[in-house]
């Protein structure tokens, strides 16, 4: 057994005795039959997934008509949970593997902060290191998603059973200890099998703002302050000149969840008041904590050392008066500084007031200045170690984490602030009708609007409910902004930015509400276009040259420090050209915004609006950032957490750790380190750049002929996928469509992305492919295979977007697909569309590894190969049984136990296939 194998063991072993202490729990709980029903459909579909042959098929459709409602949520429940538990293993084999690695002091893993830092010192480029981190800005930003919200029992049970694994392989236990693990890792199963998956009420949003928020208690709230600790460290020991050394706040975790109004009307001024209390809550209970656990530690008699005269003071400030501490500064000093901040926590949730002769601190950085007093006494009196413990880190949440927690983004649709602006104008200049206008027209009048000072909205007429919203939700922000600082909500975020006007009507909002000032040209919030679809993201360029050439614009931008932030969609980009277009058509906007942002010396940022799954943008992050085109990075990004990847990435504190780091290590590299690796070869650029438009055109008239040119099509995709359901269910705060239709174009990417991973056909992810080689190959017999494998091997953009897609066909399988078409009624329908997508599927199939060399998909990817080997016995059968549940559901039994089998089927897919949605 080679080295990797034994490794693997490891995992293998978890996974046998989470599944076997899972079926003890199911025998205790159901009975020996209901077991050995679960077992008998879980072989059923090993063997149509081995062999898929008409007997399996037959006997697993008869198995699964069988049971009854109640038989069939049993079976659901049992793939549901044990899809957690694999996730759970897997995650702890990881860790397992990289302290293994560590400890036996390998060379670092690419991917990781030492491997990148070791690469820019060895590259002779550690003086650009400071510049680096004066400017670096590195965000992953948490929005909600409607399969991910877990209850936070669930995530407890979870959390309860990783620490039991992970005390297994961390500490070496006596018999007696082994046993006493193995009776608690049962314990917990029991408990997690008999806690509710699913929440018995509709979700709201504050119910997506806790599920978030749970995530910080887990990871981000310690292991990012610690981030910042290992960097420091691991800097001075290269280098002297970092002895000592703070880094600026380069990385925060952002959030949408409770600002994101794009298609959610239940996102208002008061959910956004609410939200951004619940976090400042979050973020001073944990101060709060933290200072009682540092007053603990720092019992440092005054007669066995000295300490500062500003130290001094804080301690004689403070209301602190036992006798017990009379002669321990620190302690009274922090008892001042926890009281302050108690009082802090007080005034800023408006429930009663501070007690008396307490002054709560009127900003972060005021705490933080107590705390460097402490700090500063510490090191000045000798005590240098004591200062590098939790004070180190309590410092450093202070200064990334302020009152506020998270920034928190706005965003909304154009067309709505296109129609309160206009309904504004209406009604300050009747007769105006500012949607007729044509673009330039509307420029100019927003132009001049905005360099008067007078203000459109008056507090005696009467507006639409939609703006009152629209400007009661800006009036939030400036509350917010005195209340917590205007780091707690930044950005404004239009959703679908099609022009230079879309732009200036925020800013025209902005001004109605005072974050924005004519007569100094200063605004209080960065205004951000999302260009989304295929048309959208060729015009991006065009409309920031056009906008930087508006003074009024260029002054604003010198108040956010000549920087613009620019969003790109990826999913609904996907959704509208097809996977192969959308990332071109991405890398080609990229490309064009470096080359105007350049011109007008304007700073630019990108934010990267991917989802966790492929057809949404979605894969590994340190690959993807690595393939940007040169000057893309430049130190800062931003990139949207969503879907299942936000509890794969930050469920567990060490996994979150090694995601963050990931973050940065990219960052680092991408910046830093020679931009000719991330083009294509000189030698061969220009060949490969025609070659990938030529691929991409096809691909998006195969995608677009069957998507959007095909009659019947949108039929067959409301009935071969679980969209109905997802729609029908109001899983998740917000509805599946922007409007009430069941068009394709007016249909959220989430939802357009989850249904095809839930039926396992993936179709966002890789359709066109296929399509588009073969006319290629055709197209160039003597040389096309040549310059498309020299493509893979040379051009990191070209080789992420088939590894990317390489897994999403993995995880596809073509004869589940198939079950699932059966539910389109249609027969004539059904088999002329599948038969469509089944040739395309084979095509791409023969594509990739013609290009890549592979014999079997993942061949490069053992670990990938590896989960779908432990998960797919497990997820499969619940795709047959939601294909069973359908039916039923369809034929008209819809009662609860229906929907809660079809709700559970949903998210124990999710579950199992990580990042499908």
């Amino acid at each position: 057994m080679q080295m990797n194998e034994v490794k693997d063991e490891l995992l293998s072993s978890d996974i046998r005795q989470l599944g076997r202490l899972l079926g003890d729990a199911i025998r205790n709980h159901l009975g020996d039959p209901a077991f050995e029903r679960i077992e008998h459909v879980r072989q059923l579909a090993i063997r149509f997934r081995r062999d898929n042959d008409e007997a399996a098929r037959a006997q697993l459709s008869d198995a699964l008509q069988a049971l009854s409602q109640e038989e069939t949520t049993q079976l659901t429940r049992a793939f549901s949970y044990f899809s957690l538990l694999a996730n759970i293993a897997e995650d702890q084999h990881h860790i397992r593997r990289t302290r293994a690695h560590l400890i036996a002091g390998s060379p670092p893993r690419q991917g990781s902060l030492s491997h990148a830092v070791g690469n820019v010192f060895d590259a002779g480029k550690a003086d650009a290191l400071e510049t680096f981190f004066e400017d670096a800005f590195v965000s992953p930003v948490f929005t909600a998603h409607p399969t991910e919200v877990q209850r936070k029992s669930i995530q407890n049970c979870q959390m309860a059973i990783a620490r039991l694994l992970s005390e297994r392989d961390r500490v070496q236990m006596t018999p007696e200890e082994a046993e006493q693990n193995e009776e608690a890792l049962g314990r917990g199963i029991v408990t997690l099998w008999q806690t509710r998956l699913l929440r018995t009420s509709k979700l709201s949003v504050m119910d997506e703002v806790a599920n978030g928020l749970s995530f910080y208690d887990h990871t981000i709230l310690r292991e990012l302050p610690k981030l910042y600790s290992s960097l420091e460290t691991m800097l001075a020991q290269r280098d002297a000149r970092w002895e000592d050394a703070e880094l600026p706040n380069f990385m925060k975790v952002g959030s949408w969840i409770g600002g994101d109004r794009d298609g959610n009307p239940f996102v208002t001024a008061d959910i956004l008041r609410s939200t951004l209390q619940t976090q400042a809550d979050k973020v001073l209970d944990f101060y709060l904590g933290e200072l009682r656990k540092l007053a603990s530690q720092l019992s440092l008699a005054q007669i066995l050392n000295a300490c500062s005269e500003p130290l001094r003071a804080l301690a004689e400030r403070s209301a602190d008066a036992s006798p017990h501490r009379v002669d321990e500064p620190y302690r009274r000093a922090l008892h001042g500084i926890h009281a302050r901040l108690d009082a802090t926590r007080v005034v800023l949730s408006g429930k009663g007031k501070p007690a008396d002769g307490v002054q709560p601190y009127a900003a972060a950085s005021e705490l933080l200045a107590d705390l460097d007093v402490v700090q500063h006494s510490l090191v000045s009196n000798g005590l240098r170690a004591l200062a590098r413990g939790r004070l180190r880190q309590l410092r450093r949440a202070v200064k990334v984490f302020g009152f506020s927690l998270a920034p928190l983004d706005l965003r909304q649709n154009s067309d709505v602030h296109e129609r309160v602006v206009g309904e504004l104008f209406a009604g300050a200049q009747p007769g105006l009708v500012y949607l007729d206008l044509d673009e330039e027209q509307r420029i100019s009048l927003l132009l001049a609007e905005l360099e008067s000072p007078r203000l459109l909205t008056s507090p005696y007429a009467q507006y639409s409910e939609e703006t009152t919203s629209e400007l009661d939700i800006f009036r939030a922000v400036r509350e917010a902004h005195v209340k917590y600082g205007k780091e707690s909500v930044p950005n404004c975020i239009i959703s679908k930015a099609a022009s230079v006007s879309d732009l200036l009507e925020v800013a025209l909002l902005l001004k109605e509400v005072g974050l924005l000032r004519q007569d100094s040209r200063e605004v209080d919030v960065n205004i951000i276009p999302l260009f989304e679809t295929i048309a959208d993201l060729r015009a991006g360029p065009a409309i920031m040259a056009r906008a930087f050439g508006l003074p009024f614009y260029r002054g604003l931008l010198e108040s956010r420090a000549d920087q613009q932030e620019v969003m790109l969609g990826y999913s609904d980009s996907n959704k509208d050209g097809g996977f192969l277009t959308s990332g071109w058509e991405l890398y080609k906007a990229e490309i064009e915004l470096v080359t105007v942002f350049k011109q007008y010396q304007i700073k630019l940022r990108l934010f990267h609006g991917r989802g966790g799954s492929v057809g949404r943008g979605g894969g590994p992050s340190y690959e993807a950032i690595l393939a940007q085109p040169a000057g893309a990075v430049q130190g800062q990004i931003r990139l949207t957490e969503q879907g299942e990847v936000i509890t794969a990435k930050y469920a567990n504190p060490e996994v979150g750790r090694r995601n963050l780091e990931v973050l940065v290590a990219a960052t680092i590299q991408s910046t830093l380190l020679p931009q000719a690796q991330l083009q294509p070869k000189a030698s061969a650029g220009a060949g490969h750049l025609a070659a990938m438009e030529e691929l991409s055109g096809t691909a998006l008239n195969a995608y677009r002929d069957l998507v959007y040119g095909t009659d019947g099509f949108e039929q067959y995709f409301w009935e071969s996928t679980v969209i109905a359901e997802i729609a029908a269910l109001n899983i998740g705060s917000r509805p599946a469509s922007r409007k009430k239709s069941t068009s394709i174009e007016d249909l959220r990417a989430i939802p357009w992305v989850l249904s095809w991973a839930q039926c396992r056909l993936m179709l966002p992810g890789w359709f066109g492919f296929g399509s588009a080689v073969q006319a290629y190959l055709a197209a160039h017999p003597a040389d096309g295979a040549d310059v498309l494998r020299g493509m893979y091997t040379d051009w990191p953009f070209f080789t992420s977007l088939l590894s990317n897609m390489d897994m999403v066909l993995a995880k596809s399988d073509i004869a589940i697909a198939g079950k699932y078409a059966e539910l389109v009624k249609d027969k004539a329908l059904r088999e002329a569309i599948f038969a469509r997508i089944r040739a395309e599927y084979a095509a791409t199939l023969d594509a990739l590894k013609l290009i890549t060399g592979q014999e079997e998909l993942q061949q490069a990817n053992p670990l990938m190969q590896r989960s779908i080997r432990n998960r797919f016995p497990y997820i499969d059968p619940l795709n047959h049984v939601q294909v069973e549940l359908l039916k039923r559901f369809r034929e008209g039994k819809q009662d609860a136990a229906a929907r809660t089998g079809i709700h559970l089927s949903i998210n124990g897919i999710a579950a199992g296939l990580r990042n499908s949605g």
